[in-house]
């Protein structure tokens, strides 16, 4: 299993280097040769390396500096499985981009150098023990992130790209100070202070820690990490910086990034639940969540671009998503981790979407796009598709982690945060019908083409719908299995019966 974890975070960060020494070659062919090959080997490895946690429950590596459990493993999924087919995707996103000239050849080759090394990276934040190496690979990927922002070098991307790294790098500086505080409150506790720098060893005699600058420390953790995740009001670099992207890009940073910062704050969560008790770091999930959930959803309404709809729908959505966590319970948190599955599925399908659309009619504008059922038939399909997903329209799986999460609001005794979330989510509905009323209907758009952008690309869109709908229809055994361990793990249970979670009755069949 060892050899596994070290291709796992090794392959990407090798891979990646290699793009900058062969684009000097300028040979296309190999170039997509060796994204390929790096792509297949991080979904292989990713695989292995969760069947092993679900062998052994917890691997551990490096003298103790990598430490994956089954909460590791399913963002190793997410970035194995979801983050791997964006890649895919962009091979012929990437491969138009170049042949019609908007990218040359270095910025191609560069693009695929620093994809990897995002991958790298994100990797090395999910799976370190270290809690020091963990803030420095969440700030590694804003480095490695913001080169693909600013890959067309247009005014508006440069823009972004800077005001990605300057908000980001502000923002996990505060993470940077509340990892300090509890590093420096484990010296002082454990017996070797040595390893007071791993989160396994913190955890141990979390309960033991120092209340007073546990408050401190997960309020610097929730805004610094939080920044990343782009909860409100930290959130304004995200929709800047997923629109001017690449598509493909877009996707990873939606569907992928976001998620390994809201893991980083989980295991802060973990530490400061056992030394403070649960209900301080849960009303502050809960304030940031339900505020980034509202907010947003009035954004959505605005936008006409249809990526800066999609940036602000993550926001929402990554406020859900710790609006569950800070409801508690086993619901709550399994509804979290459901909700975080659900949506980077939902968010990496529309993001590529859209790179079909731009690609076709030269805009992002849905008072330009219009009459898609028409112009690229299959694309319109998947599209309407992913946007009833993550509108939260059954069957797929973003409705079920939706129910689970307004299930827990009323079980936590507050139905009135379950009322407020439902109109939120509503409004944000409204927005996503309006973008479809106006770019899957209408009458075509007059000049553009007739025809699908590539096979490629509608086969991966066409993935990712086929795993929304099989999630929201049955939740296989092994994935039951990793919901269970990690809300256990949350919670500092052993044990976590199916029976004290909402399952709908057509998901059951996966216990």
């Amino acid at each position: 299993m060892l050899l596994w974890i070290n291709a796992l975070l090794i392959v990407p960060f090798v891979v990646g280097l290699a793009f900058f020494f062969i684009a000097k070659s300028k040979s296309q062919n190999i170039c997509t040769a060796l994204h390929i090959t790096g792509l297949g080997l991080i979904f292989i490895c990713a695989l292995a390396v969760i069947n092993g946690v679900l062998q052994q429950g917890v691997l551990t590596a490096w003298n103790n500096w990598v430490y994956i459990d089954s909460l590791s493993a399913i963002f190793i999924g997410i970035i194995g499985i979801i983050g791997v087919l964006a890649g895919v995707y962009s091979i012929s996103y990437m491969n138009t981009e170049l042949n019609e000239g908007h990218i040359d050849f270095r910025s191609y080759a560069f693009y695929h150098g620093f994809l990897h090394l995002f991958f790298a990276t994100m990797l090395l934040a999910v799976t370190t023990n270290n809690v020091i190496l963990m803030w420095a690979a969440i700030e590694a990927t804003t480095l490695t992130s913001a080169f693909l922002v600013g890959i067309y070098s247009h005014r508006t991307s440069l823009e972004a790209a800077w005001k990605y790294i300057i908000i980001c790098s502000v923002g996990v500086a505060f993470g940077l100070y509340g990892t300090i505080l509890t590093f420096s409150n484990a010296n002082n506790l454990l017996a070797d202070p040595s390893q007071a720098i791993f989160w396994s060893a913190i955890n141990t005699q979390a309960s033991e820690l120092n209340p007073s600058l546990m408050y401190l420390a997960f309020a610097f953790i929730l805004v610094g990490f939080g920044t990343k995740c782009g909860l409100f009001p930290m959130h304004t670099w995200l929709s800047d910086a997923h629109s001017e992207a690449p598509s493909p890009a877009s996707a990873v940073l939606s569907a992928v990034l976001l998620n390994c910062a809201m893991l980083v704050v989980l295991r802060y969560y973990i530490l400061v639940s056992k030394a403070v008790g649960e209900s301080y770091p849960q009303t502050l999930l809960l304030t940031f969540g339900l505020l980034s959930t509202g907010v947003a959803a009035f954004f959505i309404i605005m936008q006409h671009d249809i990526k800066r709809k999609l940036a602000y729908h993550s926001i929402e959505n990554m406020g859900l998503i710790s609006f569950a966590f800070g409801l508690g319970g086993p619901i709550g948190m399994f509804a979290g981790l459901f909700h975080t599955i659900t949506h980077s599925l939902a968010k990496a399908l529309l993001f590529c979407a859209s790179g079909n659309i731009l690609l076709k009619y030269g805009s992002r504008d849905i008072n330009y796009v219009s009459g898609m059922w028409k112009v690229m038939p299959v694309t319109a399909v998947l599209f309407a598709g992913g946007a009833l997903a993550l509108g939260g329209v059954p069957p797929f799986g973003m409705f079920a982690s939706e129910v689970m999460i307004i299930v827990a609001a009323i079980k936590s005794g507050s139905p009135w945060l379950a009322i407020l979330c439902l109109i939120f989510l509503t409004i944000a509905l409204a927005g996503l019908t309006t973008m479809l009323l106006k770019s899957v209907l209408g009458k075509p758009t007059e000049g553009v083409k007739i025809g699908e952008t590539n096979e490629l690309s509608v086969i991966v869109i066409a993935i990712y719908l086929a795993l929304l709908l099989s999630v929201g229809v049955y939740i296989s055994s092994p994935l039951m299995q990793l919901f269970t361990s990690s809300v256990g793990i949350i919670l500092g249970q052993d044990n976590v019966s199916f029976s004290d979670m909402l399952l709908l009755p057509w998901q059951s069949l996966g216990q």
